[in-house]
């Protein structure tokens, strides 16, 4: 495997939700932060799936909203974290992703999943005890798919021909098994902004996952290891809890009725639970200095849900993180008008250390 690190690059996650029932106006918010970050330089726009309805909104449709997001951008890499790939026809979905990719001028990135909610899974007649076996299936029908070989019988090959998806798949894993399952596979990893069913911090949880990633890792190449974070920079910790504190805190709650949070946290320990960054800029980047999966990780992923701020404020975090925030751990946008996956095999920079105590 060679030593070259791939660039250190910046991403974010929106999970496209608003602050009413109002679904056109949070669609075209979420297409106007990835406008926004487009300009700012941010390497990577990610989007969830949610077939069941989040607060405000929730994206069943990735593929089409990124289509759209193609054509309001030029630089910004395009992703999902994750698509539900269990609930796919695989042979569809690598149609749908290569006629994204072709559009956009080559800019896709594919993450997938196999999703939590029973819901989804008995609304599209799939079995929910058996979504890691569909996700495995699938996934091997996919890959085949964009490697441009036959898939479903004899002859056929999807179209538009894809080209060069061998390092663009992702997957998202809850466990060390799982990290080493995708690592075998040649898949890059996905790591969630919190890790549920643990009390302690969650990048002590998942540090180890990311390791046992590296050592099942035997492709030529270096993978990549998305950090997906909640991260929230502000004027000062006031301002930054007065937008994000009270969604933070129902959430937790919420999770706590399945069992994923011990019950009855207030707001302070909800946060902690969600392993949030926030406040000055300042206490973020010394807070994210102390972050134990950053130091392997290849791509910080910024992200505000459970948060849902007001567009305004959505904006202005954003522009925090890109000019203050992640500079000061060592990431340089790529050069103005230069796509982001042209910069491939810079060296990553190192997070900068950060001792002393965060408001974070």
């Amino acid at each position: 495997m060679t030593s070259e690190r791939p660039r250190f690059r910046l991403g974010f996650l929106t999970h496209v939700q608003g602050r009413d029932q109002d679904i056109a106006r949070t669609y075209r918010n979420a297409q106007e932060l990835f406008a926004v970050a487009d300009e700012l330089g941010f390497d990577v726009g990610w989007v969830a799936q949610h077939h069941v309805a989040l607060g405000g909104g929730g994206l069943s449709s990735p593929w089409t909203f990124l289509a759209h997001a193609a054509a309001r951008t030029t630089r910004i890499r395009l992703g999902t974290a994750v698509t539900v790939l269990p609930l796919e026809d695989p042979v569809r979905l690598a149609e749908d992703i290569a006629t994204v990719d072709a559009l956009s001028g080559g800019r896709v990135e594919i993450g997938v999943g196999s999703g939590s909610s029973a819901l989804e899974y008995a609304a599209f007649g799939q079995d929910a005890d058996r979504k890691r076996e569909l996700t495995s299936e699938n996934l091997d029908v996919l890959r085949r798919a964009l490697a441009h070989d036959e898939v479903g019988t004899a002859g056929f090959r999807i179209q538009p021909r894809p080209g060069g998806f061998d390092r663009r798949v992702w997957q998202g894993v809850f466990s060390a098994q799982g990290a080493s399952y995708a690592a075998r596979r040649g898949s890059n990893l996905l790591l969630n902004r919190a890790a549920y069913g643990f009390d302690s911090p969650t990048d002590e949880v998942q540090r180890p996952w990311a390791d046992a990633f590296l050592a099942a890792w035997d492709r030529p190449h270096r993978p990549r290891i998305g950090l997906s974070r909640f991260i929230f920079p502000a004027k000062d910790r006031r301002t930054a809890l007065s937008a994000i504190g009270d969604d933070v805190h129902r959430a937790a709650l919420r999770m706590a009725e399945s069992g994923a949070f011990p019950k009855g946290l207030d707001r302070d320990e909800a946060l902690r639970r969600f392993h949030s960054f926030y406040g000055h800029p300042d206490d973020v980047v010394e807070a994210l200095g102390r972050e134990k999966v950053l130091p392997v990780a290849t791509d910080l992923i910024a992200q505000f849900n459970p948060a849902v701020p007001d567009h305004d404020a959505a904006v202005r975090a954003l522009e925090l993180i890109a000019t203050e925030v992640a500079p000061a751990l060592g990431w340089k946008p790529a050069h103005a008008g230069e796509p982001a996956h042209t910069v491939e095999s810079a060296p990553a920079p190192a997070p900068a250390p950060a001792p002393a105590p965060a408001g974070a």
